[in-house]
C-alpha cells in the first residue's frame, strides 16, 4: 500500500509491527536514512540493536542469495521482542528474494524494512511492496518538508514553546539546508533550550542555524542588490577560490532577486519566503522598498538570460558571465 504526507509521517514515528513491512526510497539518501533510522528506533526500542533484535543486508547480498531476507526474518533471537530485517540500498534486483520472504510472512515474524533510491513508476520492488496489503510503500521526493512533518520533529527535539515567527523560520530553514543538517540543528536548539521555559524566539534560531558556503553566495548577492559592486568583485574571487559553481550562484541570484520582487509587491511575503536568514529580512526589506518592482523584473529577466547562457553550449567562462551580471545589476541601484 502507498503512504503520504501526513499519513506517512505519523506512520515513520508509530510504525505498525503487525505489518509485514515498509519501503522507504527517494534520490535524497540522507532523507531516506533518516525515515528509516526513526521507524527501526520506533519498532526495536532504545536496545534493540544492542540485543541484536536487527538483522542488516544490502540488496547486492539478497540479488546473490535470495534466501537470505526468509532465513533472517524466521530467525529467533536470544533476547524477546520484536525484531527486524534492514535490506539498505534495494534495487529490483533484490525483488525476488523479498517477494518469498513476504510471501511466507507470518505474525511474530521479523519486520521488513527496506531502503532504495530513486524508483521508477513500474519499479518491481516499489510493485511488489504497494501491491501487498501487509506493506507500505513511501516515496520521499524533493519536496520541501509539511509544517507536519517539522512539528513532529520539533516534538520529538523536546521543542514544546516556540514563537510563531520561530515556526515560520525554522520551515525556512528546513527548506535551505539538507535534512541532516536540519535535524542535527534541531538537537543544538534543544540542548541551547533544555531546561528553559521560555518559547523558541526567531534570533535563536538564527544563532543555531548552521554556517555554510551559502553565507558566501549570499554575501555576494547582498552587495548585488545594494550596489556595491566594489564588493561583488572581491567577493567573486573569494567564491572562485572556494570552487562555487556558476549555475548554483545563478540560482541563488534567482531566489534573491523572487523574494526582493515578492516583498516589493507584497512586504508580508518577506516574513513567509524560504531560506531567507533572520537577520537578512530587514536588509532585504530595504532593498526591495529601494528597488521597487518594475527594477526586480528587469533584475530577474537579466537572471533568467544569464542562467540560460550559462546551461547552454556557450565556451564562455562561466564565472565571469555571473560575475558581469551581478556587476551590472549592483549598477542599477
Amino acid at each position: 500500500m502507498k503512504l503520504a504526507g501526513a499519513e506517512a509521517v505519523r506512520y515513520f514515528s508509530k510504525p505498525d509491527p503487525a505489518k509485514a513491512g515498509i519501503l522507504i526510497f527517494g534520490s535524497d539518501a540522507m532523507r531516506v536514512a533518516l525515515r528509516r533510522q526513526e521507524v527501526i528506533a520506533a519498532l526495536l526500542g532504545p536496545n534493540g540493536e544492542a540485543e541484536m533484535r536487527m538483522t542488516r543486508m544490502s540488496g547486492a547480498d539478497l540479488r546473490k542469495n535470495e534466501g537470505l531476507a526468509l532465513d533472517a526474518m524466521r530467525e529467533q533471537g536470544f533476547f524477546p521482542g520484536q525484531r527486524v530485517v534492514f535490506v539498505e540500498e534495494a534495487t529490483d534486483t533484490a525483488a525476488p528474494g523479498l517477494t518469498h520472504a513476504l510471501k511466507a510472512w507470518r505474525p511474530g515474524d521479523a519486520h521488513i524494512v527496506v531502503t532504495g533510491g530513486e524508483l521508477k513508476g513500474k519499479s518491481a520492488l516499489k510493485s511488489l511492496f504497494e501491491a501487498n496489503p501487509l506493506t507500505y510503500a513511501v516515496g520521499l521526493y524533493d519536496d520541501p518538508p509539511s509544517r507536519e512533518e517539522i512539528e513532529s520533529l520539533l516534538s520529538r527535539a523536546g521543542l514544546r514553546s516556540i514563537d510563531p515567527q520561530a515556526m515560520t523560520d525554522l520551515v525556512a530553514l528546513s527548506r535551505a539546508i539538507d535534512p541532516g543538517d536540519f535535524r542535527q540543528t534541531l538537537e543544538k536548539i534543544s540542548l541551547y533550550k533544555h531546561g528553559d521555559a521560555t518559547p523558541l524566539t526567531a534570533s535563536e534560531v538564527d544563532l543555531m542555524a548552521p554556517a555554510t558556503i551559502e553565507a558566501g553566495v549570499d554575501e555576494v548577492l547582498m552587495a548585488a542588490a545594494d550596489g556595491r559592486d566594489a564588493d561583488v568583485a572581491r567577493l567573486m574571487r573569494r567564491l572562485e577560490g572556494q570552487g562555487v559553481n556558476a549555475v548554483t550562484l545563478c540560482i541563488g541570484a534567482l531566489r534573491h532577486f523572487r523574494v526582493l520582487h515578492g516583498a516589493a509587491v507584497s512586504p508580508d511575503s518577506l516574513q513567509k519566503a524560504w531560506g531567507v536568514p533572520f537577520k537578512a529580512k530587514e536588509a532585504m526589506g530595504r532593498q526591495a522598498s529601494r528597488w521597487g518592482e518594475r527594477r526586480l523584473e528587469d533584475a530577474l529577466r537579466q537572471l533568467i538570460e544569464t542562467d540560460m547562457t550559462l546551461r547552454s553550449s556557450s565556451k564562455a567562462p562561466t564565472l565571469a558571465v555571473m560575475e558581469r551580471t551581478l556587476l551590472r545589476l549592483a549598477k542599477m541601484v
